[in-house]
């Protein structure tokens, strides 16, 4: 298993990355969408419902696919011989930032069935603040992988 591992490392690296990219870019839009949708729609009308197929195919057809091939990924490189030190701080502090980015999609999941099911309660600014958290958590996993801390 090691030897597979190991020989398609530049293969499951480039899905790795590939499949975060389109993660990173939902957990950008959705929280966007959500603004508008809590600042615009009414519950029941048609920007509401527009709002919520939008939301849902974004989460269902993009973001949940790529967050599930970013981990799988993630665990075989994780898996492969010599690419990962786990006596340095720099594996810990990505996990730690991954997991808070899987913490936020399913927030995110939660707060699009509150606009479902029309008892949503957050406003567009918590919203936008909100959005700010996967800036701040790729900035810990990018600096964690690349500085090596």
């Amino acid at each position: 298993m090691t030897d597979l591992l190991a020989s398609g490392y530049p293969w499951i690296k480039s899905l790795h990355v590939m499949s975060m990219i389109a993660w990173m870019a939902g957990l950008f839009y959705l929280p966007r969408l959500y603004v508008y949708h809590a600042e615009k729609a009414k519950t029941g009308d048609i920007l509401d419902e527009t709002f919520q197929v939008m939301e849902l195919k974004l989460l269902r057809v993009i973001m949940n696919p790529a967050m599930i091939v970013t981990w799988l990924c993630g665990l075989a490189l994780a898996f492969t011989p010599g690419i990962v030190d786990w006596s340095y701080i720099w594996p810990w502090t990505k996990a730690f930032a991954v997991l808070g980015m899987t913490w936020f999609h399913h927030w995110l999941g939660v707060q699009r069935k509150g606009f479902v099911s029309g008892t949503s309660q957050l406003s567009g600014r918590t919203f936008r603040m909100m959005n700010e958290v996967p800036t701040l958590l790729m900035v810990v996993i990018v600096l964690s992988v690349i500085v090596r801390f």
